[in-house]
């Protein structure tokens, strides 16, 4: 009788042991939801915010303030041919025929050489 109640036992905690592990991970995926899950968040109606470096004026010689030295260097139809970090190149037409003039590529668009 004694080997009888003690298999009992074992067998009565094999069976706890078993449902205590499928209950805590079934309790762990336990959620309570209050109102409707499929609304969206709330909009933002506050204005985005502005693009980087809006506001500031653009950093080195701008190509047509080149263009209209040029011109006051007494080239006719100046255009910017090329733009570097450094140089900003307008090509155009004087008395002699075609010619160039380098800027600096800095505000103001110092003339660097005719």
């Amino acid at each position: 009788m004694m080997q009888f109640l003690a298999k009992a036992g074992l067998a009565a905690m094999l069976a706890a042991g078993t449902l205590a592990g499928t209950v805590a991970p079934a309790a762990a995926q336990f959620s309570i939801i209050i109102g409707d899950q499929d609304r969206d968040p709330p909009r933002d109606y506050r204005r985005p915010p502005p693009p980087p470096g809006f506001g500031r004026r653009p950093r080195g010689c701008d190509p047509r303030l080149a263009e209209d030295l040029a011109r006051d260097w007494g080239f006719r139809r100046p255009r910017v041919v090329d733009i570097t970090p450094r140089r900003v190149i307008v090509q155009g037409w004087t008395r002699r025929g075609p010619d160039e003039m380098s800027f600096a590529n800095v505000r103001g668009c110092p003339a660097l050489r005719r």
